[in-house]
């Protein structure tokens, strides 16, 4: 994985997992994408997709991802719900970006609940 990126920081924790050089437990994994189980899970099914690219946000993964990444980072949400049974039942994809939206790994990542009602997702301001 190069720092093509400008501003991307190879010293983060999923670069490290994407090294080989921290653990994980895979769910799932190609070319493009891996995706493992969260450390600290928050519905009975979560888990975290990740493209192997050096990407922080969804905007550098638009701008600067090929298609094929891309569509591969959907496609990898899309067939994990599928094999985590959450398809049917329905699931949340939710991506924090940046310090408003309380991104704690400048990594994009997408994290994938599912398994129980999981409730609102936010309330309504005001």
């Amino acid at each position: 994985m190069s720092d093509s990126v400008e501003g991307y920081d190879s010293d983060n924790i999923f670069a490290k997992i994407l090294r080989g050089e921290i653990p994980c437990d895979r769910v799932y994994e190609d070319d493009h994408v891996l995706a493992f189980r969260d450390i600290n899970p928050q519905a009975p099914v979560h888990v975290l997709v990740i493209p192997k690219g050096p990407y922080r946000s969804i905007v550098d993964l638009a701008e600067q991802g090929s298609d094929v990444e891309i569509a591969a980072w959907v496609r990898a949400q899309a067939h994990l719900a599928r094999e985590l049974g959450v398809a049917d039942s329905g699931f949340r994809i939710l991506s924090n970006c940046g310090v408003d939206g309380h991104q704690e790994v400048a990594h994009l990542h997408m994290h994938l609940f599912g398994g129980c009602d999981l409730g609102r997702m936010i309330e309504p301001a005001g």
